[in-house]
């Protein structure tokens, strides 16, 4: 089967083309328009104007993926969308689109969860080769046979920081999640502090990783780890969900202090510079700690046999190799996947992903069902994974 996939939760215009056949899959085309560039002014996505690139970019975007997967509309088998959650007028961009094309097609229609897509990226298997009838990149299984259940993904992104506990497909129970801001949401606050770049996640990560590589500065009477030093917030609460607001807020506190001292001459331009660097890694580090502990503590307690990252925050290589490093010494028994970095980010193979195991296990009735989604289907900004 060809499965039309498309996703517009929040910034990303997205298609993606996937052939399932067989146990093996072939991304036919995958096509990101991205808006980071419109939104970086902003220092966030701003709704209104996402709806109104995702409007302009939509048709173009879908045009491309079926000129790059070389097929025709009257090839595809199913049409898959996000319809939540996310930003209501993005949201609507995308289903609408995929109702109009549902109707006009005459093919079934199915809603997918956008943290859901997020999880089935981990299915994708990166193993790839070489089609050359096709030309196309062909993964050698449609799911990733390294992956067993019961399953533990730490969902972390902009808008979701979640423990999500797997027993089989399409089943999910979360046993922990934020209790205010969300992982990658914190990291766009921060780096608005510290007067970094939008997207957040990406700007303090490469402080970080400067900031490992500097010797402290000659001269300087700083006692660096007092000055920079963050709370862990709720690791040692006894459950697993999560706060990074007040993380965020002790950030706020720091900076002003180091801008105090900037103006009274009690520090250089250098030191502040430094500090601020130092800052973003120990942000960064504070926010893995809580991440990792909470998951590995998670993982023993359900005993799981695959622990997986979801979620644009999953790109972060520290919190891939530390998180790795822990299964090791902590839960040698359970694997650990991570999606290739490039399905991280918001895309529809994700959702073309999601959508095959979704139609898999429906049933012929069900499926009949779908044809009449192109009235039916709805969007919900707040839609819950169940």
């Amino acid at each position: 089967m060809i499965i039309l996939a498309i996703e517009t939760s929040c910034d990303e215009t997205a298609t993606a083309l996937l052939k399932a056949e067989n146990k093996k899959m072939a991304l036919l085309s995958n096509i990101v328009s991205s808006q980071i560039k419109l939104h970086a002014r902003w220092g966030g996505v701003v709704p209104n104007l996402a709806a109104r690139e995702h409007l302009k970019n939509i048709q173009p975007v879908i045009t491309r993926a079926f000129r790059n997967a070389k097929i025709n509309p009257d090839q595809i088998d199913l049409i898959a969308v996000t319809n939540g959650p996310g930003l209501i007028p993005s949201l609507l961009i995308g289903t609408a689109a995929a109702q109009t094309l549902s109707f006009l097609w005459k093919k079934p229609l199915i809603g997918i969860h956008h943290i859901e897509g997020h999880i089935y990226a981990n299915f994708i298997k990166d193993e790839t080769g070489v089609n050359l009838k096709s030309q196309f990149s062909i993964s050698k299984k449609i799911y990733n046979s390294d992956i067993k259940f019961p399953i533990l993904c730490l969902v972390v992104s902009g808008g979701h920081t979640q423990l999500v506990l797997m027993k089989k497909h399409l089943r999910y129970e979360i046993i922990g999640q934020t209790l205010d801001d969300a992982a990658g949401e914190a990291f766009d606050k921060v780096a608005r502090i510290l007067g970094l770049s939008y997207p957040g996640g990406p700007a303090i990560a490469a402080k970080a990783a400067k900031f490992k590589k500097l010797n402290f500065i000659k001269n300087s009477k700083l006692k660096i780890q007092n000055y920079i030093s963050l709370p862990r917030p709720m690791i040692n609460s006894g459950d697993f969900n999560f706060s990074f607001s007040g993380l965020k807020t002790a950030v706020l506190y720091k900076v002003k202090e180091f801008q105090k001292l900037l103006s009274e001459k009690k520090l250089s331009s250098d030191d502040y510079d430094f500090l601020i660097t130092g800052i973003a890694s120990e942000f960064q580090q504070a926010v893995i700690d809580v991440l990792v502990s909470k998951t590995i503590k998670s993982a023993t307690k359900y005993q799981v046999k695959t622990i997986m990252l979801a979620g644009g925050v999953s790109a972060n290589q520290e919190l891939r190799k530390q998180m790795n490093l822990k299964i090791k010494n902590n839960l040698s028994d359970s694997k650990f996947i991570t999606p290739n970095p490039k399905f991280c980010i918001d895309n529809a193979a994700m959702i073309a992903s999601a959508a095959y195991f979704r139609w898999k296990n429906m049933s012929s009735a069900q499926r009949k069902k779908t044809f009449q989604n192109w009235k039916h289907l709805s969007t919900d900004a707040n839609l819950k994974l169940s």
